[in-house]
């Protein structure tokens, strides 16, 4: 079986292949495409390195034609970046001159981010209606919920985002309560980055009141970062991105942003990566360790507490696993609400528990969310809403006012400046008039 994966020469696709060749998975061949055919050269020198000593690893091609990589394919990885690291300096620089959130997904630069990214996402799920309809699509590519909802649009179901914040919560709530992995059924629900976990069953039994009066509250990453009263009057754990419209404060310009950070980091490894003499998996291996030593801890949110891994692309093998052998998994993913969060319509993406088959992902009915938190992912939905009708019609009033709408902008006239200081530094961004 084929499995294509689109952003081929991205810093992350080692993850991927490591845990493909790490289980047993119907995938023999796996196929990258970028449209940066160094990038791709750099990245298989990787994989080579990984499948170097493990018999039966799928066999890696790579191309810059997309129509072909997509042809064939049983699943799709998509993990694109339109205007590449690049784009997210940008969506940092221009939101901070604003004095609002320069985060990549959320406030300004998601909604950035959204614009830039929906058509191309939209042109990829044509085209994979077309070469390959049979395929079921992972989708990656940030804003999660928001890419997979455009790309819903033309493959129903078939697409399926994901996101690793909801399973890594999970993680360390069960090991607060001293559970073994996997020990325990979540409840959660919200949109991608904008969700709450409001129950751990075990025995039937939901044990998160008592966590939340427990001394253990504090040992993991978001319980320091809410604070014990905070998550005891929500009664309730926010996904850690919450943090930003829980304590929300003027933002100034820094000397590195997050995004620069990575841009330098990453120039430099596919550089070293370029070098013959170059030890391929330990110079991408060092910089993995550099960019998650330090994850969120320039946005005031500290480092992982959460190093045992099970990331992104352990959500995604498990995903695809349970698709390509119909072995049932619980797993939480963003997929079409189906009236589970009432707050919301049937069409919209939303990221709740799902029961996997070789169905696809069916969401459980019925997830709940804290009082105070309908109206804001109303809010932020209607946001995602404004991005794709302004991707859609090429209205420029629309992307202001999906920009004006954020919870995190709520201003007309910083929107409007937002949306012409985009406009300036992205061409992506010139279809808007």
């Amino acid at each position: 079986m084929r499995l294509t994966i689109l952003g081929g020469g991205g810093f992350r696709v080692p993850l991927v292949y490591g845990a493909l060749t790490a289980a047993a998975s119907p995938i023999t061949e796996v196929v990258l495409h970028d449209v940066d055919p160094a990038r791709l050269t750099a990245i298989r020198r990787v994989l080579a390195a990984q499948a170097r000593d493990v018999p039966h690893a799928p066999r890696v091609t790579a191309t810059t034609d997309r129509t072909e990589a997509l042809t064939g394919a049983g699943f799709v990885f998509s993990a694109i970046r339109v205007h590449g690291l690049e784009g997210r300096v940008i969506d940092e620089q221009v939101a901070l001159a604003e004095g609002v959130l320069g985060q990549e997904t959320t406030g300004a630069g998601g909604v950035s981010f959204g614009l830039r990214t929906v058509p191309a996402a939209v042109a990829i799920a044509e085209e994979i209606a077309r070469v390959a309809p049979q395929a079921w699509v992972i989708n990656f590519t940030n804003p999660a919920g928001l890419v997979t909802e455009a790309m819903a649009a033309h493959l129903g179901d078939r697409v399926i985002g994901i996101c690793d914040s909801p399973s890594a919560l999970g993680r360390r709530v069960v090991r607060a309560l001293r559970l073994p992995p996997g020990g325990a059924r979540l409840d959660y629900a919200g949109l991608n980055h904008l969700g709450w976990l409001s129950g751990v069953y075990a025995g039937g039994v939901n044990l998160l009141p008592r966590l939340l009066a427990g001394p253990e509250l504090t040992s993991f990453e978001e319980g320091r970062l809410f604070g014990a009263e905070r998550l005891r009057s929500l009664r309730a754990i926010p996904n850690e991105y919450l943090h930003y419209y829980y304590d929300p404060r003027t933002y100034e310009p820094t000397p590195d942003t997050r995004g620069e950070f990575l841009l330098r980091q990453q120039s430099e490894c596919y550089a070293r990566l370029a070098a013959p003499e170059s030890d391929p998996l330990r110079v991408w291996t060092a910089a993995l360790r550099r960019r998650d030593a330090t994850y969120m801890a320039d946005e005031g949110l500290g480092e992982r507490d959460d190093a045992e891994g099970g990331g992104y692309e352990d959500v995604a093998l498990a995903l695809m696993l349970a698709i390509a052998t119909d072995t049932p998994a619980e797993l939480i993913l963003n997929v079409r609400n189906r009236g589970t969060i009432a707050a919301l319509d049937d069409e919209a993406v939303v990221e709740v528990p799902c029961v996997v088959t070789r169905d696809g992902a069916r969401p459980y009915p019925g997830a709940t969310l804290p009082a105070h938190g309908a109206d804001l992912v109303r809010r932020v939905k209607a946001t995602e809403r404004g991005v794709l009708q302004a991707a859609a019609t090429g209205s420029r009033s629309a992307a202001i006012g999906a920009m004006a709408g954020h919870p995190l902008v709520d201003s007309l006239p910083i929107a409007r400046r937002l949306i012409a200081g985009y406009q300036e530094r992205f061409p992506e961004l010139a279809y808007l008039r």
